[in-house]
């Protein structure tokens, strides 16, 4: 079956740096695009960033532009999320998806494989 695992979760300073890491199973990885999604406390999950399994184009929520990172290793079927100058508000718990339809990459509804999840804890 289709497993998505993350890591690299944790505590980071207001300005440090957090990389997270999804590794995926069960699946054609390369073929699929990859999203990050997060759910902060009391909050809906909300998309983060999505990278294409063909062309790899990257698409980020305009909260995170400049400073988190997504790319991806099709050898190693991994996704990652460089997330650099974290502040507080990228508090949540992290997952990465992925669907292989393509197109409205911020809609949690177009994915079909969820991770469990990392927590990321940005402490000023």
């Amino acid at each position: 079956q289709v497993q998505l695992v993350e890591s690299g979760g944790g505590v980071a300073q207001v300005g440090g740096s957090l990389t997270l890491s999804c590794v995926a199973s069960g699946l054609t990885f390369s073929n699929y695009h990859m999203g990050w999604f997060r759910q902060g406390p009391g909050k809906e999950r909300e998309f983060v960033a999505a990278m294409t399994g063909t062309n790899e184009n990257r698409i980020y929520d305009q909260s995170v532009i400049g400073r988190f990172t997504i790319s991806r290793d099709n050898a190693k079927n991994t996704v990652y999320l460089q997330m650099n100058n974290l502040k507080p508000e990228d508090t949540a718990v992290y997952f990465c998806a992925a669907q292989s339809r393509g197109g409205h990459y911020f809609r949690r509804d177009m994915y079909d494989y969820w991770g469990q999840g990392t927590q990321v804890t940005v402490s000023s």
